[in-house]
């Protein structure tokens, strides 16, 4: 019994992975676990104390969990019984896609990587490379709304920067789960993206079956009060102008909403705007067929390279020149009250119908995201540079010009957020900007003139705020404010 036995090498060492494997599964494993969910049931308590909309239990579910849920969920199980008689699929077959459906769109939601690595990288990034301003319509900001209602922000795209500006902007207050197309399902963006929160959608898909999924994915967190973030253009602006609105996502939410029901659905207008959009010029090259539209990808990485780029040129100790990002809050939009106005439930309307409330509805919402976007130096300098492209103007002529301007916004009731409304700080910062972009050329004499091969990005960026500022050539005259002015917004406000 106490003799030693001889066992092969391979065989000691298969029984000692084994008992470690054994030691692991029964003690540190449970252990470790425990840890780490203390862990973030503390940091769920803490966001929760200090965040207005807080996380919803639907969030926090276990993603395996809302897969079964949707996956087994009675109106898709209908789907899929339409979907096998119709094409004569097996219906183990039509539910292993539906699965694959199901577990490519849910989220993957962990506070930790939300709070804890996204919302700091997104910060730095900000902060680190733009000027942020942040402006509300709505004197009571987003801390007045009902805590009780789903919430959905919608808004205009013009880089993928919006992603991470718009969480940076709304960390205070909420957790935003975006909608996102399928150019981040790669590695290692996708479980990043995922554990961020995100789900995703594959743009303009003609599968019923797919569709059907994805919509009640929709539902179930509206339902749930996840608050959502989505973008209604469907893609980044090619022309830096607002893009007709698809009504996707927003006819998925509104096809099962009650509008007599306790659980109301604020969308909250975000206009976005920029002094330097970082995929600018590829998306010009897409616009106007120079390059072949490829993944965003490709957008991604010219934006990286500006960011790299720029911040070498802060660690040598050039001055910054990418100027501000801004975005304006404007006042949410019920639900209840909208299908109330049209005098109309969702549920009980035809498919056509609804669409078509579904349709204007989101052209009600882009209309609101154009009155809520910011006016940037940038986008300001190049709407005036472009009333007379080949003038040579003075900066005492540019100046007057732009602050005639200023003044006539003003004189509109509830007129656009301007962050910087000095005329020569707004002027310094985007004549800077313009110059180290080749688009905008100083003179010898002193005078500044438009760049004609780059009138395109001047157009880009004045394309932004021209629904805002294009009013103002067919408006009177504001009073003046010295002699100097009034002539400078004459000759800057009379196209020729």
């Amino acid at each position: 019994m106490t003799e030693p036995v001889e066992v092969p090498y391979w065989l000691l060492l298969a029984m000692l992975v084994v008992t470690l494997w054994a030691v692991l599964a029964r003690l540190l494993i449970p252990t470790v676990r425990w840890f780490f969910r203390r862990r973030l049931s503390g940091l769920i308590e803490e966001v929760n104390r200090r965040l207005h909309l807080k996380l919803p239990t639907f969030s926090l579910t276990k993603r395996e969990v809302l897969i079964d849920r949707l996956a087994y969920d009675p109106r898709v199980l209908a789907a899929v019984r339409t979907y096998c008689e119709y094409n004569g699929t097996p219906w183990a077959v039509a539910l292993r896609r539906v699965e694959t459906y199901a577990r490519e769109i849910v989220p993957a939601f962990n506070a930790y990587v939300y709070f804890r690595l996204g919302n700091r990288l997104a910060r730095a990034i900000v902060r680190r490379f733009y000027q942020v301003r942040l402006a509300y319509r709505d004197e009571t900001d987003l801390t007045g709304m009902d805590a009780d209602a789903s919430v959905v922000f919608v808004m205009n795209h013009r880089s993928n920067m919006d992603y991470v500006l718009v969480a940076y902007l709304a960390e205070d207050h909420t957790a935003l789960s975006y909608a996102v197309g399928e150019w981040a399902r790669v590695w290692p963006l996708e479980p990043l993206v995922r554990a961020m929160g995100a789900y995703f959608v594959r743009r303009n898909s003609q599968n019923a079956l797919y569709r059907r999924v994805l919509e009640r994915y929709v539902q179930m967190a509206v339902d749930g009060g996840v608050v959502q973030a989505v973008f209604p253009e469907g893609g980044l602006s090619r022309d830096g102008a607002f893009r007709q609105p698809h009504a996707g996502l927003l006819d998925y939410m509104l096809r099962d909403f009650n509008p007599e029901g306790e659980r109301d659905i604020l969308f909250v207008p975000v206009g976005l705007n920029y002094d330097r959009v970082l995929e600018d010029r590829t998306l010009l090259a897409e616009a106007h067929g120079r390059t072949m539209r490829r993944s965003t990808v490709r957008a991604m990485g010219q934006g990286l390279m500006v960011l790299v780029r720029n911040l070498g040129n802060r660690l040598r100790g050039r001055q910054d020149t990418m100027g501000y990002a801004a975005a304006g809050f404007g006042a949410p939009v019920s639900a209840r009250r909208w299908c109330q106005h049209q005098g109309v439930d969702p549920r009980h309307v035809s498919s056509r119908d609804r669409l078509r409330l579904s349709r204007d509805f989101a052209s009600h919402l882009m209309q609101c995201i154009g009155e809520a976007t910011p006016i940037l130096p940038v986008p300001l300098l190049s709407w005036l540079l472009l009333l007379e492209p080949e003038r040579r103007w003075t900066r005492a002529e540019l100046e007057a010009a732009y602050q005639a301007i200023i003044l006539r916004l003003d004189e509109q009731p509830d007129g656009p957020y301007i962050p910087l409304r000095d005329a020569g700080q707004a002027l310094d910062l985007a004549v800077a900007i313009m110059q180290e972009r080749k688009a905008l050329i100083p003179r010898q004499d002193g005078t500044l003139t438009a760049m004609t091969e780059e009138l395109q990005l001047l157009r880009y960026y004045a394309n932004g705020i021209t629904h805002l500022v294009e009013p103002l050539l067919r408006a009177p005259s504001c009073a003046a404010t010295g002699q100097a002015s009034a002539q400078a917004s004459d000759a800057a406000t009379q196209p020729r």
